[in-house]
């Protein structure tokens, strides 16, 4: 069994915990907030800040919540040395990845998650219990789909993105990088980069230009 070292003590390094006992020994915690340090998470220590991960023998996994948080420490770990080979991918036993779909590295597929056809999911990805992923639909790096939501076909989801709580996405549409789509919306139209969209069917009620930036150096909240 492989040791891994969960980045950030967080809601998601707690299911990850629960999801990878069987594949992996977690052997321990990083995060940046020192008042946790030496304090237990779902059973396991908290060991120091997230910097200590280039120098540890294990595998790695990213727990941040946020896209944009995730992008921004394996930024931080890329300028230490740590490269693409260091994490590992979590996959919950109750999900069949078909041969014909790809999993990027540091990605985590939850309980229930289903793909079918020619799915393509990039680098550091989150998909919470119950995401349908249907034919031909591409997630981008760092993107974070909640539970129960559903793509029909050729969807596109851009880097950082994140698909909130039992939203559904029409075949063919493109939510671009660094977009939120609220928690049950239905979109049926293109999301520009950087903005939000609610509802039923799915409008715009915000924009984050900062989205629009590569993620650079930053803090972590866990």
């Amino acid at each position: 069994m492989r040791n891994l070292v969960l980045l950030a003590a967080s809601g998601l390094a707690r299911e990850v915990a629960s999801a990878a006992q069987n594949s992996h020994r977690i052997v321990g915690i990083l995060d940046d907030d020192v008042d946790l340090h030496g304090t237990l998470i779902a059973g396991v220590r908290v060991l120091g800040p997230i910097d200590r991960a280039s120098s540890m023998d294990a595998e790695l996994l990213l727990c941040v919540g946020s896209g944009g948080g995730r992008a921004s420490v394996a930024r931080r770990l890329s300028l230490l040395g740590v490269g693409d080979d260091r994490f590992a991918t979590i996959v919950d036993e109750s999900v069949r990845v078909p041969e014909s779909c790809t999993v990027g590295v540091g990605s985590i597929l939850l309980a229930g998650t289903v793909l079918t056809a020619d799915v393509s999911i990039g680098r550091h990805v989150v998909l919470m219990p119950r995401v349908t992923l249907t034919h031909d639909d591409v997630l981008r790096d760092f993107v974070t789909a909640a539970a129960g939501v559903s793509l029909g076909g050729g969807v596109i989801v851009g880097e950082t993105s994140y698909l909130g709580m039992n939203s559904s996405v029409r075949q063919g549409v493109e939510i671009g990088r660094g977009a939120v789509v609220g928690m049950g919306a239905v979109v049926l139209n293109d999301v520009p980069a950087g903005e939000t969209w609610v509802n039923v069917p799915a409008r715009p009620i915000d924009r984050h230009p900062s989205a629009l930036q590569p993620p650079g150096p930053a803090s972590v909240a866990s």
